[in-house]
């Protein structure tokens, strides 16, 4: 097989995976667009006849899509923010610091990640409750304020920092924070936009979590008003398709902007571990 023709049929192929995993987006949103009952129709239109935004004007206008858009906005920039600046210090001193039983803890860190996350629900929420944080954003943001994967993600990248960049600091009198905030946060800069993403995604996306924690519905995130509201208008297919779109189009776009750099960060944090 000559190279152009192994090039084509390597091309041809991953152009037909995109295609098959874009569909479902697509049509997606055309019935999104369509008027109610007509995505029932038999055999069901690929294109709206008469494009509408009345299920986009039903879920902002009487389903109150607005306020659990903003919450979860809220939720998920201040998890994102909070939880980035707790990863970033705990890697860094997992990677340059030297302190008794270091390696010791990391090994703890790392043997936790076997345990599946639905164990520990019962007991933190016991623990949130107690604290008086259930129903709140803060039962939410607070377990997620530092995660392993996000440690060992840093930890890995940061162990690729030149030592004598730090040790040179030290010799002109820089305390550690300094050390810290001037040399070392400059050069993880590529893992911290992956780690940002990472954590924006996967807060926004979060589901079980916040419908054990979150039992007022003035505080519910998208996708629980989604599942929420598929309960109430379970037949009306145009209407939850336009609840998807909400859900999915702001990441989906925060992804295709960033995802250069989100690639850029895992590849490079693999080769410097």
């Amino acid at each position: 097989m000559s190279p152009r023709l192994a090039k084509a049929l390597i091309n041809g192929l991953l152009i037909g995976a995109a295609a098959i995993a874009i569909a479902p987006l697509l049509y997606m949103l055309s019935v999104s667009f369509m008027p109610q009952g007509e995505a029932s129709a038999l055999p069901p239109p690929v294109l709206p006849t008469h494009p509408t935004l009345a299920n986009y004007r039903q879920l902002f206008l009487n389903a109150g899509m607005g306020r659990y858009l903003v919450n979860s906005l809220l939720i998920s920039t201040a998890i994102t923010v909070v939880s980035l600046a707790f990863n970033l210090m705990a890697g860094y001193a997992f990677a340059k610091l030297e302190f008794k039983g270091r390696q010791r803890i990391f090994q703890m860190l790392l043997g936790a990640l076997v345990i599946p996350a639905q164990v520990a629900m019962l007991p933190l929420f016991l623990l949130l409750k107690y604290m008086g944080l259930v129903n709140t954003y803060g039962a939410v943001i607070v377990p997620a304020l530092a995660t392993i994967f996000g440690i060992f993600l840093v930890r890995q990248y940061a162990s690729g920092i030149p030592d004598d960049l730090m040790e040179a600091a030290r010799i002109d009198g820089a305390g550690e924070f300094r050390i810290f905030a001037t040399i070392v946060m400059p050069l993880l800069k590529p893992i911290m936009v992956t780690l940002a993403i990472f954590t924006f995604l996967a807060a926004w996306n979060d589901f079980m979590w916040p419908l054990i924690a979150l039992t007022g519905q003035e505080h519910y995130t998208l996708p629980i008003a989604l599942a929420s509201l598929s309960r109430e208008h379970v037949q009306d297919s145009e209407l939850m398709m336009a609840g998807s779109v909400v859900t999915i189009l702001p990441v989906l776009v925060l992804f295709l902007a960033l995802q250069r750099y989100y690639l850029e960060g895992l590849l490079m944090g693999s080769v410097k571990g």
